[in-house]
């Protein structure tokens, strides 16, 4: 299933909000697998700010890495490899193994030194091919501007 047509049939939320949080530091592809860049989005979160699922799914990893709390959502009927969406720094409310909904707190927003203020790395990823998470997010349809003054 094509990505788009997949986002509109998951009825995605956003991790942290309403309303939606500010973007602190947008998605960057690094060029190649070991190169530079940025594999996901920084949200604006004060620590302890509930985490949500953004949709269905099972929890496929709680716990922490270098140092840092990270919780793993693998969104099921998302195509071969599934989609999965990961967060940190944060402190899991659910275990390994757990199916969620949509909604549900599955984390809590930890302090961590990723961002200069307090933020939730959001990232996405399709196998070992990571994507930008903001295409997971509801956005207001395009409009048309006429030409001119």
């Amino acid at each position: 299933m094509h990505l788009t047509a997949l986002i509109l049939t998951l009825g995605l939320l956003w991790p942290v909000g309403p309303p939606p949080p500010e973007i602190l530091r947008g998605w960057q592809p690094p060029p190649g697998p070991y190169a530079a860049g940025h594999r996901g989005v920084d949200l604006a979160a004060p620590p302890g700010t509930p985490v949500v699922a953004p949709t269905a799914g099972t929890v496929t990893f709680a716990g922490p890495v270098g140092g840092h709390g990270v919780l793993t959502l693998t969104l099921p009927h998302s195509g071969t490899p599934p989609l999965r969406t990961t967060f940190t720094p944060v402190t899991p409310l659910v275990e390994t193994g757990t199916r969620v909904a949509a909604g549900t707190p599955i984390a809590r927003v930890a302090p961590g030194t990723h961002c200069p203020e307090t933020c939730l790395h959001w990232g996405l990823l399709r196998g070992d091919h990571y994507l930008n998470p903001l295409l997971l997010t509801p956005r207001a349809p395009s409009r048309l501007l006429p030409v001119g003054g």
